[in-house]
């Protein structure tokens, strides 16, 4: 292994992405930097020893570095306060027990074939060559998950039988468990999109998903932990890790609650606005019924995210932000069934030969109510992800290469969005009580998360005044009907909501504890500023700075109010 070069911070970060991008096949296709297109990412202790080392040497070279600016300053500690938290996971041995039905290498290796290049015929041989590194890929992350079993180090029984599901999925097994239809899952199925011939590399890819599948129903499910509440110790570093800043977790759980009774209250006075007399669970019944408000088909739904996505660019550009011209290219995608049912977005590639891309799980509906979709498509297009993310890439030289590719946390990327949908209600794009409560549906979800992740993990009491079940204590039992309640998101979508955050703890909270951050910055420079204050100057100069931590963002925040 080469050793970085310390001549500067952005040496020092330009040979940390490298690295580790050499080191890390499938983050390097997800970023678009070229090179080992046909490998996928060793998951293995060995492959994770590897990465440590590559973190461990760039961050002894930032500690002896002596930054001469602010721009590198807030660069270096941006890779710092990452790399201790990096450094207290792997102490925790947390990459032994890495498995969920959301972010995991288990779902990592399936997706990254979402995001490589198709169009050539070159693209699409190196496609099938990249399948046939799937079995070996698999068998040595399971070498992780059976050296974490075998020290106890285990995941919850639940999201183990949700990964096997996946599995099954993706391998053409589908859900029920019996025999596997060679040639009808995920990898067969992207073939028959492109009209090539995967050969024995497609099916050896489902194969290795069939037999990932089995050794975790039979091996690995035994000895999973029966309880889902990860505890108060390792929900506080989660926490701190998805959001950059040590919360206080019960006074985090209060204001949760606070915000899911001041958001209710809003949805039972919109609900009158749309039908008066109605409660907000009529209203919304109304708009989910309302053919005039709703698309059918797949392809009709893309079109229209699709169409709605240009149309927002179109009305923000120039107006309310500088929007760069590579950034004004986004394109909105079905995803492929299988996996979690929530909305995501990936970014553009390095040199944006690969757009950024929001994708709607559709779960098998054929039937789209637009009433909720609108703050949808601003929270993971523009002025959402799309933007952020976008901005980041485009900034070029004034951000060193690990700020524009790997920077930031949840708490910083999802509280923008989330802020960002809130924004254009103020903005005034939200005004029909339609919309506005598709956006207050957004917005219950985020508030109830705070209160059922915290309180599930910490197995925390309902207070006594709340008339759901106050007094008793949270368990995943309780979180599902108060997830339907309080946010009116389809069932089927929300139960696959509860077993993401039991296998991923304190990433749920991050949303609305990003977004009371953007907002408490916001509110401090409006005060500083007094008249002076400018919206647009206000959003150029916080995403300038780049990616971070959320207490990271609201010191340097205060450092730009002076």
């Amino acid at each position: 292994m080469t050793t970085p070069d310390v001549s500067s911070v952005s040496a020092i970060s330009d040979w940390y992405v490298d690295a580790l991008a050499a080191a890390s096949p499938n983050m390097a296709t997800a970023l678009g930097i070229p090179g080992r297109e046909t490998e996928l990412t060793d998951y293995s202790p060995d492959g994770h020893a590897e990465r440590s080392a590559i973190r461990r040497q760039a961050e002894a070279a930032l500690r002896l570095i002596n930054v001469e600016t602010e721009r590198d300053r807030v660069a270096r500690d941006v890779m710092l306060e990452r790399f201790d938290y990096e450094a207290e996971l792997e102490a925790q041995q947390e990459h032994l027990r890495s498995l969920n039905i959301l972010a995991s290498p288990l779902q990592n290796t399936r997706q990254i074939f979402d995001l490589m290049p198709r169009d050539s015929e070159e693209d699409q041989a190196i496609i099938v060559e990249r399948m046939g590194a799937v079995p070996e890929a698999l068998e040595r992350y399971r070498a992780s998950l059976a050296s974490g079993m075998a020290q106890g180090i285990v995941v919850a029984q639940r999201q183990v039988r949700g990964a096997v599901e996946q599995c099954r999925v993706w391998s053409g097994a589908g859900t029920s468990g019996g025999p596997r239809d060679a040639g009808g899952g995920f990898f067969q199925g992207l073939c028959d999109e492109l009209g090539i011939d995967g050969g024995p590399n497609a099916t050896a890819a489902e194969q290795g998903y069939a037999a990932m599948g089995d050794w975790l129903e039979r091996e690995y499910l035994p000895n999973a932990n029966p309880r889902d509440p990860v505890g108060r110790e390792r929900y506080q570093a989660a926490s701190r890790g998805f959001n950059g800043i040590e919360l206080d977790l019960d006074e985090t759980y209060q204001w949760g609650w606070e915000e899911v009774w001041r958001i209710q209250s809003e949805m039972a006075a919109t609900a009158e606005r749309i039908s008066p007399g109605a409660s907000a669970a009529e209203a919304i019944a109304t708009l989910e019924s309302d053919d005039a408000r709703a698309i059918t088909g797949e392809d009709a739904f893309r079109e229209w995210m699709q169409q709605t996505q240009d149309e927002t660019m179109q009305a923000l550009l120039g107006t309310h932000f500088d929007i760069a011209e590579p950034v004004q290219r986004i394109e909105a995608m079905i995803a492929p069934p299988g996996g979690a049912l929530a909305m995501y977005y990936t970014g553009p590639s390095e040199d944006f030969s690969r757009p950024g891309r929001t994708w709607y799980p559709t779960g098998g509906e054929t039937r789209f109510p637009l009433w909720r979709e609108l703050s949808v498509c601003y929270h993971e297009g523009v002025p959402g992800h799309h933007l952020q993310i976008g901005t980041t890439r485009y900034l070029g030289e004034e951000l060193t290469r690990y700020q524009r590719l790997l920077a930031g946390t949840s708490g910083y990327v999802e509280g923008w969005a989330l802020y960002a949908e809130r924004l254009m209600a103020e903005l005034g794009y939200l005004e029909d009580p339609a919309y506005y409560m598709g956006l207050l549906s957004s917005q219950a979800l985020r508030a109830v998360r705070v209160v059922i992740d915290i309180g599930m993990h910490l197995e925390l009491p309902i207070p006594e005044q709340e008339e759901y079940h106050g007094g008793e204590t949270w368990t995943p039992e309780l979180a599902l009907p108060f997830l339907i309640e309080r946010s009116f998101f389809p069932e089927k979508m929300l139960a696959s909501e509860v077993d993401r955050y039991l296998g991923w703890p304190g990433q749920a909270i991050s949303y609305k504890v990003g977004e009371r951050e953007w907002l408490a910055a916001r509110e401090a420079a409006r005060e500083s500023m007094g008249d002076a204050f400018d919206l647009k100057s206000f959003h150029k100069a916080a995403l300038d700075l780049g990616p971070m931590g959320l207490q990271q963002l609201r010191d340097e925040m205060s450092r730009l109010r002076g």
